[in-house]
């Protein structure tokens, strides 16, 4: 029993990393608590894998679309990021190998991956991670792999983590978190894991630097170490049905191409329009439908190439299934009334 709000050791409380390492071996991974530092979500733990391996002005290839912040990281560990790009035709499964390859040069040292993807949704194909990993056994890189998503895969998916990839041991770093996997993203831990000890070494210099994860959210993020199985599947059904109720709902509009997300919670998809960002604006000052609109993400955001997905927006299919029907509704309507509508 505490009887104060103390630090924690700056690794993490030592029961909540051993509850940790046995959800990820019920989950086929081969983590020990010694493999694991806490920290302050799963933000940080990517921020420290970029400055414990990484070098200011080195180069991390990352598929994009890819989650936004991952810009922020990069710029605070001096490292810039070189997209390859997913295409919406291919439901943004993994870009070929060969595109990676041909973005390797001296001062490539890391690649990054989020699976499931946000902003996409998409789950990698196992046999495209197995190809990269041996780009990443050739080259000698890091394979950075952000998997807070793990418990979100749908159809019968059955997500492959990086740690299950053969003979990357001091190669992988994993970020994790408690964001999204108990809908506790404001306690705000996370968690890096890696079997290389000079990474973890590193990053403990870091972990000191900044004293300890918080100690009340660590003890709620071990508490929900004991949620049942069961709940996960009653979240994954909710997910499955908002989903296609999202997807077949836009495929029903002319112009609109949506893929089937096999994870996650968001769906990324293409519309008849001339600019993304100017549309979502217009979606918020200029249209309702009866007092109700649909507030989106531009997808331009979630590129690096400039031009990229100009005609793309990430909707998340957060909301209950009334809701998402109704949104469908309006986005509809508000194609049909957009001054800004382009038919391809």
């Amino acid at each position: 029993t505490r009887t104060v709000i103390e630090y924690s050791p700056s690794e993490g409380f030592a029961s909540y990393r051993n509850g940790l390492a046995s959800y990820y071996q019920g989950a086929g991974l081969n983590v020990e608590a010694d493999d694991i530092l806490i920290t302050t979500g799963g933000s940080e733990a990517l921020v420290f894998a970029f400055m414990s391996c990484l070098d200011p002005g080195d180069q991390v290839i990352v598929p994009e679309p890819f989650y936004a912040n991952y810009n922020g990281f990069a710029q605070m560990a001096g490292v810039q990021i070189v997209p390859v790009t997913a295409r919406i035709e291919d439901g943004f499964a993994l870009p070929p190998i060969s595109d990676f390859a041909a973005k390797i040069n001296h001062k490539t040292k890391a690649i990054l991956l989020c699976n499931p993807g946000n902003p996409t949704g998409t789950v990698y194909a196992p046999e495209s991670l197995d190809a990269l990993a041996q780009l990443v056994r050739d080259h000698d890189l890091y394979l950075f792999a952000d998997e807070v998503y793990r418990e979100f895969c749908y159809d019968g998916a059955q997500p492959k983590s990086v740690l299950q990839l053969p003979g990357l041991e001091q190669h992988v770093v994993l970020v994790d978190s408690v964001s999204k996997r108990y809908s506790m993203c404001g306690a705000r831990i996370g968690a890096m894991v890696t079997k290389n000890a000079a990474v973890r070494k590193a990053a403990m210099k870091f972990a000191m630097a900044r004293l300890s994860p918080p100690t009340l959210a660590q003890i709620a993020s071990e508490a929900a170490l004991n949620t049942s199985e069961s709940y996960f599947g009653q979240v994954r059904d909710r997910y499955v049905a908002r989903r296609d109720a999202l997807v077949e709902g836009l495929r029903n509009i002319p112009g609109v191409t949506v893929p089937n997300p096999g994870g996650a919670f968001y769906a990324v998809c293409e519309l008849p329009i001339d600019n993304a960002d100017a549309f979502c604006q217009w979606m918020l000052e200029h249209f309702d439908l009866d007092g109700d609109t649909v507030m989106m993400a531009p997808a331009t955001g979630f590129y690096a190439t400039p031009g990229a997905g100009t005609r793309q927006v990430r909707i998340a299919y957060v909301l209950d299934l009334p809701m998402i029907e109704r949104a469908v509704e309006c986005l509809r309507a508000a194609l049909g009334a957009y001054p800004g509508r382009r038919d391809v």
